[in-house]
């Protein structure tokens, strides 16, 4: 008998439960283990025994689990210890599968969680254990170096943009309209602000800023830039990522209390409420407004992209075809075909050239003032938010199905 489990870590997308059903198709259509379980609350939850047989539920459950946002399996923030410090969790879950016969282990996750499937891919080797591991991408962020982009962004990207736009047009209706800022995720890249630019009107961007991380933030240049903007149209639309840096590559502006989660990245949030005050302070006009997106940005289905959909779930299918060739260590990566038609396929990257890097948001894709994006940029976003997912629906609203109880 051979079994295989699949887990989630880190934030959450609004199609990371695609991934897990790709992947429970692959072993319907090929027949490859014969139970496929889930992980509750990831490596952590595994640990402490949670698992449960996915394949044992119905079709229609595991239907409605597709068009599910956020992390139906739970999630977590845990990081292993490093393999010469300690073996110990690495000995508790390497039993643990053995006991549930399990020979491949997916783990849908980001930066930290392709991490995490390098160090038990490497410790499997060395043991001599014939277990596979595999990293399955997501991340709302699109910071995942070698792969063209995650499942995930997609439709944060789309739902960013939407967003711009029907924001844009409330803040238009005055004779004499105020300052609107948009502050969207990206504590280290600008892939998600950027992807603002592709609100248009008229074939014109509605955002008349667009500031990312990878240029470094000068804030005198930024509101001498936004009274003149103001001075010729009386209004102004900026977009903004809340992990703006000076020119010495700090945050502009970070909790308080400093805070940090369990991995000890900074918690960012408020950049809109700081450069709402700039501007009122510095005289310019009183008549300013900023709205944080928040975790809608993860987790909203309803403006879901059905290409990022699609290959979320495509991903999770490839994971298991790959680890049936006995590839381990490694993490599914996208290679983008073609554009016109939008085509994409799957390669193998190792885990450990993912881990603790980053792919930073293209700097020749940024205009020379800094302040706004190219239209490369807008033939990268393009494809990837095409479509809307045809969501279940129960007394108007839509239906959702976790396995995280």
């Amino acid at each position: 008998m051979a079994n295989c489990i699949i887990a989630q870590s880190g934030g959450p997308t609004s199609v990371i439960n695609s991934s897990v059903v790709g992947l429970l198709k692959a072993n319907k259509d090929l027949g490859i283990y014969d139970k496929v379980y889930g992980g509750l609350n990831g490596i952590q939850g595994i640990l402490a025994g949670n698992i449960i047989e996915l394949s044992s539920f119905s079709d229609d459950e595991i239907e409605t689990f597709r068009y599910t946002p956020s992390s139906g399996l739970g999630s977590c923030r845990y990081k292993m210890k490093k393999l010469e410090e300690s073996t110990e969790e690495y000995d508790k879950l390497l039993e643990l599968l053995k006991v549930n016969d399990i020979k491949a282990f997916f783990y849908v996750g980001g930066n930290d969680s392709m991490d995490t499937i390098a160090k038990l891919g490497k410790y499997a080797k060395e043991t001599g254990l014939d277990i596979k591991f595999i990293g399955i991408p997501k991340t709302i962020d699109n910071d995942l170096m070698f792969t063209d982009h995650t499942p995930g962004f997609g439709s944060a990207a789309k739902f960013i943009a939407t967003s711009t736009l029907e924001t844009y047009l409330d803040a238009s209706v005055y004779i004499n309209n105020g300052i609107f800022i948009l502050e969207t995720m990206g504590r280290d890249t600008g892939w998600l602000a950027a992807s603002s630019t592709l609100a248009r009107i008229d074939n014109k961007p509605v955002a008349d800023f667009i500031y990312l991380p990878e240029v470094a933030f000068d804030i005198d240049k930024f509101l001498n830039d936004v009274n003149n903007k103001f001075k010729k149209q009386n209004k102004v639309f900026i977009v903004v990522s809340e992990g703006l840096r000076n020119s010495e590559g700090k945050f502009i502006t970070e909790v308080e209390k400093q805070a940090h989660d369990t991995f000890g990245h900074a918690q960012l949030g408020g950049v809109g409420s700081y450069l709402k005050n700039l501007i009122i302070n510095s005289g310019i006009t009183t008549r300013v407004k900023s709205l944080e997106l928040g975790v809608l940005q993860r987790c909203a289905i309803h403006c879901a992209s059905d290409i990022d959909l699609t290959e979320a779930f495509d991903a999770g299918y490839s994971a298991l075809k790959f680890s049936n060739e006995g590839n381990s260590g490694y993490m599914v990566g996208i290679k983008r075909e073609s554009n016109s038609p939008y085509k994409s396929s799957h390669f193998l990257i190792e885990a450990d050239k993912i881990a603790n890097n980053v792919k930073y948001f293209p700097k020749e894709w940024i205009n020379k003032e800094g302040n706004n994006i190219k239209e490369e940029a807008f033939e990268y976003f393009s494809p990837l938010v095409f479509g809307a997912p045809n969501l279940k629906i129960k007394n108007s609203l839509p239906k959702f199905k976790t396995f995280n109880k």
